[in-house]
């Protein structure tokens, strides 16, 4: 006969059991879903990956793709000291066109836009003869003042290293009322993929969407060849490096930049 205190031993011992029991089973259950969650999560990071490299650069007529779309939440960064001076005074001005303009440039002539901005001056080369539709767009919006007292409203830091601009409305979607075709998206100088430092290039929604917007690249960036190369960066990359270096709001390396970038005036001349 089991006296009442081997009883309460077997008692005392079952109910220990049972708990190592429901302790090894949350383990399990722990580990479960922990893998789930790390499978989920790589999914999400492989996507993020995928709209970085192919849509970063998105803008006229749709939202921008970019990392924050796919990728989950981060801590911004500290923000850095503004490194530019404050902007001129005036106005963007609301302008918009049914249609692009007529044609009117010199194909074989060389044509130069100056950027004049708050962290300092960047001079482009424009290749006429190679992207005549859009160094003639530039230069029709550029006599128009439509780039005048822009931001300059993105910001890449990380994959691939871009500065964009050409867009009044600083949200990505700003465009001139009219969409221009590629360009030159066989360049040669666009090996393996990669638009190398000094490129200046369009952004764009897709094929054939090309507006206002631009990106100029302050170190070689590995972009498919579907944004229209139409210059490249003949002074100022120190003023770029100087954007870079104070870094992007959103701390995912593709947000707005800290150092506020406005286009006080822009001027194409031949």
């Amino acid at each position: 006969m089991v006296s009442n205190d081997q009883r309460r031993r077997q008692l005392a011992r079952e109910k220990y059991e049972r708990q190592q029991q429901r302790r090894a089973e949350a383990r399990r259950k722990s580990r479960r879903r922990n893998a789930v969650i790390a499978s989920a999560l790589a999914v999400v990071l492989a996507g993020g990956a995928v709209a970085y490299a192919t849509g970063a650069l998105g803008g006229d007529d749709a939202k921008d793709a970019t990392v924050a779309d796919a990728a989950p939440s981060a801590t911004p960064s500290k923000k850095a000291p503004d490194p530019c001076e404050k902007p001129a005074p005036g106005a963007i001005k609301k302008l918009s066109y049914k249609k692009e303009p007529a044609l009117t440039i010199d194909k074989s002539a060389p044509y130069t836009m100056k950027l004049r901005t708050t962290c300092g001056d960047i001079t482009l080369g424009l290749d006429a003869a190679k992207a005549p539709r859009t160094v003639n767009s530039f230069n029709f919006l550029a006599g128009k003042g439509y780039f005048d007292h822009t931001k300059c409203h993105r910001l890449t830091t990380g994959g691939i290293y871009v500065l964009q601009c050409g867009d009044p409305t600083a949200q990505g979607s700003g465009t001139p009322g009219y969409k221009l075709p590629d360009e030159n998206l066989k360049d040669p100088k666009l090996k393996g993929g990669v638009y190398p430092a000094g490129t200046v290039a369009m952004a764009n929604a897709g094929p054939g969407t090309g507006g206002s917007q631009f990106f100029l690249v302050y170190q070689d960036s590995k972009l498919p060849p579907n944004y229209t190369p139409f210059g490249t960066i003949k002074g100022g990359m120190d003023v770029l490096k100087k954007i870079a270096g104070a870094g992007e709001a959103s701390g995912q390396g593709d947000g707005a930049p800290n150092a506020t970038v406005v286009i006080d005036k822009a001027t194409v001349t031949k």
